[in-house]
């Protein structure tokens, strides 16, 4: 049996003194999408903080395709195969878009369909268009599918996206949305962090989510859609279409 993609067990997470997650436990399958949801301050960013290397577990495991990935620094952790698109982007704005994706570029796993800047403008054409452009200069939803392109020209085996569709208008968070539908049409592992709570449930097929650094539900997004109470009481007011 194929490991997971991503798995957490039991992870414990801690700001100083201030315990932020407690024992959180959950897992993406390859090819999957991964809705991580929760009000503002359940925990969600700090999760994606501590997967990616950026704060340091203190309990529990987190492992990619089967690897710990433990105690590694981000920089190791995304050699391995972790991408991140960061909450706010984060583009470097001095520097043309062509050169954003360049500077990002690492070797993908063989065998697999690699990322290079002929791809990424084929699925994010705005790019192309704009390839000469100082990021800096960018519409915010341009600046978001440069963040998108950036973490692909890593060859991430899993992709995290904070909040993309943050600040965007309806428009540029549909466009948003199709891209990571392309993604998961591609195959692409991917655990998704988003207050639009549409957009999330719409392409995601499992969710998890956080109440106050704990595990809530974790489950098949089907399973979700049809308990309207568990979402009004984690997420808000929420009636599913």
């Amino acid at each position: 049996m194929a490991p997971d993609a991503l798995s957490l067990r039991e992870v414990h997470a801690y700001y100083g003194d201030s315990h932020i997650l407690h024992g959180v436990s959950f897992s993406v399958r390859p090819g999957g999408v991964l809705a991580l949801l929760g009000r503002n301050g359940a925990g969600k960013t700090t999760c994606i903080s501590t997967v990616i290397g950026f704060l340091k577990p203190r309990e529990g495991e987190i492992r990619l395709f089967g690897d710990s990935i433990n105690g590694l620094s981000p920089e190791r952790i995304s050699h391995l195969g972790i991408g991140l698109v960061p909450q706010g982007r984060r583009i470097f704005p001095s520097l043309t878009v062509r050169e954003n994706l360049i500077v990002a570029r690492q070797r993908g796993k063989s065998g697999t369909r690699l990322w290079n800047l002929d791809r990424i403008y084929e699925m994010l054409p705005r790019l192309r268009e704009r390839h000469g452009q100082l990021a800096g200069t960018l519409s915010g939803g341009e600046q978001q599918m440069l963040a998108i392109g950036r973490a692909l020209m890593g060859n991430p085996r899993v992709l995290l996206l904070d909040e993309p569709s943050e600040g965007l208008a309806p428009l540029v968070v549909a466009e948003v949305g199709r891209a990571i539908r392309r993604l998961k049409d591609d195959g692409q592992s991917i655990v998704l962090v988003e207050q639009n709570r549409q957009l999330a449930l719409d392409v995601a097929d499992s969710a998890v989510i956080l109440n106050t650094g704990r595990c809530v539900f974790a489950g098949d997004i089907n399973q979700l859609l049809n308990n309207e109470e568990l979402t009004a009481q984690n997420l808000g007011v929420y009636r599913p279409h």
